[in-house]
């Protein structure tokens, strides 16, 4: 049905209040919307201390009370006023907005659609004064320096918009959330929260490290890197969560630009390309991350809530954070979160499976077995000897359990396998951080042990993530080595795989692969990447024809590529079950350490896990 027409009226002019009730409509969309826009005003106003009451939801009552410059009283009408502010006065100052708040709507909009009463006094003022949103009346009244803006019965004249507001526990929560937002941002600032008279949250000046953690929480405190990067005008800097501290939902990103909160799909684009290598695609990472750049490369007028902005070079931008992001997520655990990976040591005679090539290390890690190292040539030589820096003193008793050397490997203890005498009695330092095997556990663990205690991992986890970077880096240089095959290994395959094959002849050799049709319904592999030589040659090609044929030669080499080399990794990494030497293992482990984000699998998994000596002690109530 057509809706009936409205009847012809004049143009005319709006009045005052009817404006400011159709801006609060864009500015102020729930009450945390206000406790956002009136934070704001007390950070620009220098407050080093805020106190947020809120009362059923905000709804009934916002009053947030700062330590600021406060405002003069003949200024307390102006700052009611529509479009008055003292944070800009030139297109200048638009262009080059270093505040929060620039606008001069807020204040205006809320006293339209609430009852607002602000107080306020500035250092040299012999009393605070006071105004009525309502009557815009100026009376003399009692508080300390700073200003209080208490904003009560929110709506109370525009019966329609308070209907679409949600519970109390929603609107607390979303107010909550603007609270920490900026708290997070504002570590130098204490801020207090209570809600219907309980205090909530309190938050006392310190550094962001421990802000971020009494904010966001010990799993994430304990699962983060340190980043902080600057090239040219821009600088990156704050915590990027591990993988392992990724989350269902994306409620723990936090990123800001010149510290104030944006959600910008460019920044989070970058960030979560950065993690696209170590985060499992249903996954969100958790991250605190502040970008610094000139407020003239930046536009935050853009949306009336100020939460969008617009880069004026937003790929140099992009492509800044997505690498600042990636060099902190390669850093590991076992390299001092980034340090870089000391060079193997290799003097004559000592650990030739270390020393030795990349081929050589290669061959010890397939699955298929490769060369054995001989026993008595497992001594981890002169440069681990007795004199050398070993384990910390409080450790030193421990080495001695494995001391015994002659105690049979079959003790009741399937796998078991002893480290040789030296290995045991003395440790390095840091130079290797994962330390050195002990045992291997139901053919899926490795035990090792370090200065600071016992190391578990994951054998295929770590063994694929080593392979994966392989094959990267082999991609990335254009140096992919090829292993042609003795024997070419033919299988059926039906005519799209044929086809497939004679069409992406130069995506399979960037590949690794020579595959050829030798009839209408078989395949031939006549080699495959060195690096996954003894894997099952078939399943490799018909992996890399699937991919291909659903997503095309130039995508799976650009937009899949990381995918099929994650497929291609787990295929030949060494499987479960599959009993490992002490020199396999310590060779593994000291890929690990060479290998940039080792810490995890392709998946996001973690590949190793440490367990410090004080927490076996606590463990087995020693010293208590």
């Amino acid at each position: 049905m057509n809706a009936p027409l409205s009847p012809i009226r004049s143009i005319q002019q709006l009045p005052d209040n009817l404006i400011s009730q159709i801006a609060a409509g864009e500015v102020v969309e729930r009450p945390s919307a206000v406790v956002k826009e009136l934070l704001e005003n007390a950070l620009d106003a220098g407050a080093s201390q805020v106190t947020v009451r809120l009362e059923q939801g905000g709804v009934k009552r916002i009053a947030i009370t700062d330590n600021g410059r406060g405002i003069t009283p003949e200024q307390l009408p102006l700052a009611l006023a529509r479009h008055a502010t003292s944070k800009i006065a030139s297109l200048h100052d638009l262009e080059n907005v270093a505040t929060l708040g620039f606008r001069g709507e807020a204040l205006a909009s809320i006293a339209s659609v609430s009852q607002l009463t602000l107080t306020s006094r500035t250092a040299d003022a012999a009393h605070a004064s006071e105004i009525d949103g309502s009557t815009q009346a100026v009376t003399p009244s009692s508080g300390a320096q700073g200003t209080t803006v208490d904003v009560q019965d929110l709506y109370f004249n525009t019966p329609a918009r308070r209907k679409f507001l949600k519970s109390e526990q929603t609107e607390f929560g979303h107010c909550a959330e603007v609270v920490r937002r900026i708290a997070l941002a504002r570590p130098d600032v204490s801020f207090s929260l209570t809600h219907n008279g309980k205090t909530v949250d309190h938050w006392i000046v310190t550094e962001i490290g421990k802000r971020s953690a009494s904010i966001l929480g010990n799993e994430f405190a304990n699962a983060r890197l340190a980043l902080d990067e600057a090239a040219g005008p821009l600088r990156l800097h704050g915590f990027v969560g591990l993988p392992t501290a990724s989350k269902a939902r994306a409620d723990a990103q936090y990123f800001y630009v010149n510290g104030r909160f944006v959600r910008d799909k460019l920044l989070v684009h970058a960030v979560r390309a950065a993690y696209q290598d170590v985060l499992h695609g249903d996954r969100y990472p958790s991250y605190v991350l502040g970008l610094d750049l000139d407020p003239a490369l930046v536009d935050v007028n853009v949306h009336p809530s100020k939460i969008e902005v617009r880069f004026r070079d937003s790929r140099a931008v992009h492509q800044f954070v997505f690498h600042a992001v990636s060099r902190a997520l390669a850093q590991t655990s076992a390299t001092s979160f980034g340090a870089t990976p000391a060079p193997l040591a290799s003097p004559s005679g000592a650990m030739p499976w270390i020393r030795g090539s990349q081929e050589h290390l290669q061959a010890i890690l397939q699955p298929g077995g490769g060369p054995q190292v001989p026993q008595q040539q497992t001594s981890f030589g002169p440069q681990f000897a007795h004199g050398a820096s070993g384990v910390a003193q409080s450790t030193a008793n421990y080495g001695a359990l494995f001391a015994d050397s002659a105690r049979p490997a079959s003790d009741g203890v399937p796998g078991y396998q002893p480290l040789p005498q030296a290995a045991s009695q003395a440790l390095p330092g840091d130079d290797f951080p994962l330390g050195f095997a002990l045992a291997q556990l139901h053919g899926i663990y490795i035990l090792a042990q370090n200065t600071k205690g016992l190391v578990l991992v994951d054998m295929h986890a770590a063994h694929e993530r080593i392979l994966y970077e392989q094959l990267k880096g082999a991609l990335d240089e254009d140096a992919m080595q090829v292993q042609p095959l003795l024997i070419p290994v033919t299988f059926f395959a039906d005519a799209v795989e044929v086809g497939t094959a004679e069409e992406n002849q130069e995506t399979l050799h960037a590949l690794g692969f020579d595959i050829a049709a030798i009839s209408p319904t078989t395949l031939a592999v006549r080699s495959v990447p060195a690096l996954l030589k003894n894997a099952d040659a078939q399943t490799l090609a018909r992996d890399v024809l699937r991919d291909v044929r659903e997503f095309g030669g130039s995508r799976v080499l650009v937009e899949r590529r990381n995918e099929l080399l994650g497929t291609l990794a787990c295929h030949t990494a060494v499987r479960a079950n599959r009993s490992l030497t002490a020199p396999e293992m310590n060779a593994l482990l000291r890929q690990m350490e060479a290998t940039e984000r080792a810490d995890q699998c392709n998946h996001g998994r973690p590949t190793w896990s440490q367990l410090a000596l004080s927490d076996l002690d606590k463990l087995f109530l020693r010293g208590q």
